[in-house]
């Protein structure tokens, strides 16, 4: 019987998957969306049944036009889950789970900068000291909810808790405990108990077994079998970063490829073997080789979120329209920015209505419009947004060269931005570099997911197979007479955070306070 591969990536605001024939081949997609809580502004949540129902749909579908034998293994990804899943000792939910976009634990970071030697958790983990990592997020669950840290004996990421449930074995991927960072030492592969003591975590509640992302975590259990339709004893691989996962997808193999998974957020990621560690960058093992390589990264904390930010709030007419013409919001919006001049007549965008991650590391940080005039539109505010998204990827792109990271010329763009020509064109315009994305993007994480299944079960020879199941879009080359124009905007948007960052300060002082009161 012919065998076939499954990989899952388990996003933000979605859980896609794909079934794949070992020669890359894509026979079935399936998508299931859902929402993020946020209890309070910049406070991000979800509940991990959320993941598990949509990972267990998705699997469904995927199985409706073959056989359940054929199914040679599954592999799932996740976004990063920032403090896990907050487990009791019976290994249910003790509360919904921090993931990466929540930036509520500001005490907990001022407090580690006061009292743990910031030198020395970088030497051992190879990352810094932000709201963005798991490990802060758990000491505010900790220092805020003493009775749920109380009950929690174990905290899990995205995928693992998935993989758990579907058969009964607790582990974690390299990527997903590196990307905790604080408690990882990166160099052993092992928890760092010198780090537990100087955080007060105790290194009991991470889970015991660490595992490289293709390796078998378990089969699947009856129970798996149950919720999914897979075969009793089907071998489901640890997974990882879905990060990470797309950069390995986009046929990113070598020292100075380089890739930009642009999504909800922007993770522009490259890959090393110890030389491209800095505190302004995230890192983390890679999902192969994942004992040498290094993948570590930058990027905004939105792009993607702010498309979709503006259409809800904003594009309500582009909605409405969209239901008569059969077309997207999205794409009758970029027809609008498209009619605009490339820095939208003095308009510039600041992307940081989340805060913002490496390489700027302010949670504090706020988005804005800047150089309003009553000649503005509509159109002028979601390009201004579209050319705020390269700013910040460009700004990524500078922090990696200025660590002595070796990149290629070339970016590759994935994810939803890849969608859209004009986004696309205007990164190339902005970064001064060829754009190029996949010709069958959308796919992404959960393609590299089902190669490894490939690659373990021995039904794919070598990772450099990877190159064989994708193709490539003919590059988006940088126009030299926008990219002079951009420049001078890019210098003005980098000093207008540095202007501004102060007074972003005080307004999520006052927020703060008005929210408490």
């Amino acid at each position: 019987m012919e065998k076939f591969l499954i990989g899952v990536d388990i996003g933000t605001q979605g859980t896609k998957g794909v079934l794949v024939s070992p020669d890359g081949e894509v026979l079935s997609t399936a998508t299931v969306e859902y929402g993020v809580l946020h209890p309070r502004p910049l406070w991000a949540e979800q509940w991990p049944d959320v993941w598990l129902d949509a990972s267990c749909t998705v699997i469904r579908r995927l199985l409706q036009k073959i056989d359940a034998h054929a199914i040679a293994g599954v592999c799932i990804s996740g976004l990063y889950g920032g403090s896990g899943i907050p487990l009791d000792d019976r290994m249910k939910p003790v509360r919904p789970c921090l993931i990466w976009m929540d930036r509520r634990a500001t005490e907990e970071v001022k407090w580690i900068k006061q009292n743990v030697d910031l030198n020395r958790l970088f030497a051992i983990t190879g990352n810094w000291v932000d709201t963005y990592f798991g490990y802060t997020k758990m000491m505010w669950i900790k220092n805020n909810e003493p009775e749920n840290w109380r009950k929690t004996a174990l905290f899990l990421p995205p995928n693992a808790y998935v993989n758990y449930r579907l058969t009964g074995e607790v582990a974690i991927d390299r990527s997903s405990a590196g990307n905790i960072g604080g408690l990882y030492d990166i160099h052993s592969h092992r928890w760092s108990e010198e780090m537990g003591e100087a955080l007060k975590i105790p290194i009991d509640r991470m889970p015991a077994r660490i595992l490289a992302s293709q390796e078998v975590i378990g089969e699947i259990t009856q129970d798996g079998s149950k919720l999914t339709g897979l075969i009793r004893g089907t071998p489901l691989l640890a997974g990882g970063v879905d990060a990470p996962m797309a950069t390995f997808a986009a046929g990113a193999l070598s020292r100075g490829d380089n890739v930009a998974m642009m999504g909800t957020s922007t993770c522009w990621g490259t890959i090393h073997t110890g030389d491209g560690f800095s505190p302004q960058l995230v890192s983390m093992p890679h999902v192969t080789d994942d004992s040498r390589e290094i993948y570590t990264w930058a990027g905004s904390a939105t792009s993607g979120a702010l498309a979709h930010w503006f259409r809800d709030t904003i594009g309500q007419a582009e909605i409405e329209q969209a239901r008569k013409s059969g077309q997207t919001a999205f794409h009758l919006l970029d027809e609008q920015a498209a009619k605009i001049r490339p820095g939208s007549e003095g308009l510039l965008a600041l992307p940081y209505f989340m805060g913002e991650r490496a390489p700027l590391w302010d949670p504090h940080a706020r988005g804005a419009w800047v150089g309003l005039t009553l000649s503005h539109t509509k159109a002028h505010l979601f390009r201004a947004l579209l050319e705020a998204t390269a700013y910040a990827l460009r700004h990524s792109i500078e922090e990696g060269e200025a660590a002595g990271l070796p990149l290629n010329e070339e970016t590759i763009v994935v994810g939803g931005v890849a969608k859209s020509s004009l986004w696309l064109s205007i990164l190339a315009d902005v970064t001064g570099r060829p754009i190029r994305t996949l010709a069958t993007d959308g796919i992404g994480a959960p393609l590299a997911d089902a190669f490894l299944v490939g690659l373990t079960m021995g039904l794919v020879s070598d990772r450099e197979e990877i190159r064989n199941w994708i193709r490539y879009t003919e590059p988006f080359l940088p126009d030299p007479k926008r990219n002079a124009l951009y420049d001078k905007y890019y210098r003005v948007y980098r000093r207008l955070y540095e202007d501004l960052k102060d007074e972003f300060n005080t307004l999520a002082e006052i927020s703060k306070w008005a929210t408490e009161k």
